[in-house]
């Protein structure tokens, strides 16, 4: 990668124009409009999958499955009567425990894979990614979100292979120093350095959420930038839809730089839409998922 790498694209008015979303027109269906699969959740945030979910259909995903914990699964099931649930066993600690058939039924009939959302253990996110690899769906992308983006660094190689050109992270500052094997001082001192080459790395798309949100492409030089919903986006619950909304943006059919770059502005005009009706900060993350179908184009 060169040195003298291009300027950050914005996201703007002129980047959405030249990007526009796949149009569903007469004779779509569920199926056409693409089917999600939400893995995560655990005891400790037994609710965060939700919004994964809901923001996948909320952006158009035609279908939508969560994978979660048994003692979460019926709950969420009757939380959200238009998801399909699928439970999954839990160790002691309510994390995720390491069960293929389940898992891997579910994955063989998704378009889009989003993993990681609510899971707390380190330990458990990489036993699934782990699990992902060994027997991975044919064409489907996959997502990286929170604890199963912060520990993908040692299977760099391996998602590579499996999945690149169809990875996309989504990693904070502080996953992004796991996944880097740095601090995080080191990222903020070339944010755009970093994402570029991590992406070019793992053969992915890189969404990394700062104050300014950079999306790095695959090749290590195409980066876009958006400079943030507010500060009332730093809050529980937020990136777990937008990990969603990006998942739910793929299934649709879009590619997964432009499902970035749509996720991101979507996600973060929703919270300058309820920083202006609601207040600069104390808006919840679930109040941003109603924000999203009517962001999308008409």
């Amino acid at each position: 990668m060169s040195a003298a790498a291009p300027e950050p694209t914005p996201i703007d008015s002129a980047w959405l124009a030249a990007n526009p979303l796949p149009v569903h027109g007469d004779g779509t269906t569920k199926n056409s409009r693409g089917r999600v699969l939400a893995v995560g959740g655990s005891r400790r945030v037994p609710g965060g999958l939700l919004l994964t979910g809901e923001a996948a259909l909320r952006v158009g995903a035609g279908k939508l499955m969560l994978a979660t914990i048994a003692s979460a699964a019926p709950l969420l099931g009757i939380a959200m009567p238009e998801a399909g649930v699928t439970a999954l066993a839990e160790d002691e600690a309510g994390e995720l425990a390491d069960e293929a058939g389940p898992l891997l039924d579910a994955t063989r009939s998704c378009d889009t894979m989003v993993v990681g959302p609510a899971m707390v253990s380190p330990e458990g996110a990489v036993r699934l990614v782990e699990r992902l690899l060994a027997d991975p769906p044919t064409d489907a992308a996959l997502v990286l979100d929170a604890a199963a983006v912060a520990c993908a660094g040692p299977l760099c190689e391996r998602l590579r292979a499996t999945f690149g050109g169809r990875l996309i992270l989504t990693p904070h500052l502080g996953e992004m120093a796991a996944l880097c094997g740095c601090d995080e001082d080191a990222i903020e001192a070339d944010p755009a350095g970093t994402a570029r080459r991590t992406a070019q790395r793992f053969g992915a798309v890189l969404v990394l959420k700062r104050t300014e949100t950079l999306i790095a492409a695959p090749d290590g030089r195409t980066l876009l930038r958006y400079p943030g919903g507010g500060v009332g986006m730093a809050t529980g619950g937020s990136g777990d839809v937008l990990a969603g909304a990006i998942a739910g943006l793929v299934s649709r059919g879009t590619d997964p730089l432009r499902a970035a770059g749509w996720g991101v502005w979507l996600h973060g005009e929703a919270g300058r839409a309820l920083a202006t009706c609601v207040g600069p900060i104390g808006f919840l993350g679930r109040e941003l998922l109603p924000q999203l179908p009517r962001l999308l184009p008409r």
